[in-house]
């Protein structure tokens, strides 16, 4: 395949960029804020495929006149070399660019951590994949915020919701979802748990699903399709916390998805974080249904917390991680565990470069 065909989507892309230059210098466009946003945003994610593009143009005319020139100066063709290097790395990072990009990375993320088999080290090991998760977050420069949580009777999680939220624009590829999406699905853990007396390894494990932050204007929710319970919420064990009714249960009848929040002594807030939830929810439901591709990735985070069913595996006694669906292997579990996701979320975003690829040179 020639550059020209390999590069032919170039011609509208530089187009639709133009355009929107055009669209963003009228000072009329900032009477819609809502536009003015949606402007601003292809803007930006169009920027780095234009830079490349342009990069790319250059290399090919570097070297076209360095190879006129050598044609009557042989000093030149000494070059020729090194800018055909730059051409087809130039070439290469062009290609990766235009890679079809799945269209939630630029997306905040609700992360939802649920304990599954294994009891209270289940729950314990939530809240370790809670405070991995935190640690990561802070290191890359997000905001997080716990939405919703069920502690157990040792100080772990049954269930636990959190907000996870860059700052400003991120860059394309920064954002939460796009660095965190491939963390859905069955953690394994094995260790020496605190209960257990007799030093015996055990395994257990926590589930991990990853929604795309929806924001109002993505998801309508009709009121009339809501059923809302109010109940007393409870703390470990089952003690009453409160003594009003302000934990909040909302189910989606058409879709029969149910989300239950009971973090804030306030019924209203509780409402407000079951609704958030409920959009996330409906956002990736409706894209399941619209998106193939989607689908097939979101039906990889598995639902149900099955030790069988595992995408990483956590290993405390020889301090090991291994995430099982690219063979990734290191062992630096402590660091992993204090937010140093780098390598292993490097290596599945590399696998997933890597399988596009393959598809776009098929």
């Amino acid at each position: 395949m020639s550059e020209k065909e390999r590069f032919a989507a170039m011609a509208e892309i530089v187009k639709e960029y133009e355009s929107l230059e055009a669209q963003m210098a009228d000072p009329s466009i900032h009477s819609d804020q809502g536009k003015a946003r949606a402007l601003g945003k292809r803007y930006a994610q169009l920027g780095p495929v234009i830079a490349g593009y342009r990069k790319f143009q250059k290399c090919n005319d570097d070297l076209k006149a360095a190879a006129e020139l050598a044609e009557v100066d042989s000093e030149f063709a000494a070059e020729l070399p090194a800018l055909q290097k730059a051409l087809d790395e130039s070439s290469a990072e062009l290609e990766e660019l235009l890679l079809p990009r799945d269209p939630n990375d630029d997306r905040d993320v609700i992360l939802e951590i649920k304990a599954g088999a294994g009891g209270e080290e289940s729950a314990l090991f939530a809240g370790d994949l809670l405070r991995m998760y935190l640690r990561y977050a802070e290191k890359q420069g997000w905001k997080t915020e716990i939405i919703d949580a069920t502690e157990s009777d040792l100080g772990g999680y049954k269930d636990v919701s959190v907000a996870v939220k860059s700052r400003g624009a991120p860059q394309p590829g920064r954002a939460p979802f796009a660095k965190l999406k491939f963390e859905g699905g069955v953690h394994r853990v094995q260790r020496v748990p605190e209960t257990e007396a007799q030093g015996r390894i055990h395994t257990s494990a926590a589930g991990v699903l990853v929604l795309p932050e929806a924001e109002e204007i993505d998801v309508q929710i009709n009121m009339n399709d809501l059923r809302i319970d109010v109940y007393r919420s409870s703390g470990p064990g089952g003690q009453s916390v409160n003594t009003t009714d302000s934990a909040v249960r909302i189910t989606h009848v058409p879709t029969g998805i149910v989300v239950a929040c009971q973090n804030e002594k306030s019924q209203l807030q509780n409402k407000e974080s079951a609704l958030r939830i409920l959009r996330a929810r409906l956002l990736a439901a409706a894209q399941e249904a619209a998106d193939a591709e989607a689908a097939a990735t979101r039906k990889s985070q598995v639902r149900t917390v099955d030790r069988s069913e595992r995408i990483r595996t956590y290993n405390f006694p020889e301090n090991r991680i291994s995430d099982h669906r690219v063979n990734f292997k290191a062992n630096n579990l402590d660091a992993v565990l204090n937010g140093e996701l780098d390598d292993v979320i490097g290596s599945l975003l590399d696998a997933d470069k890597a399988e596009k690829l393959a598809a776009a040179e098929a």
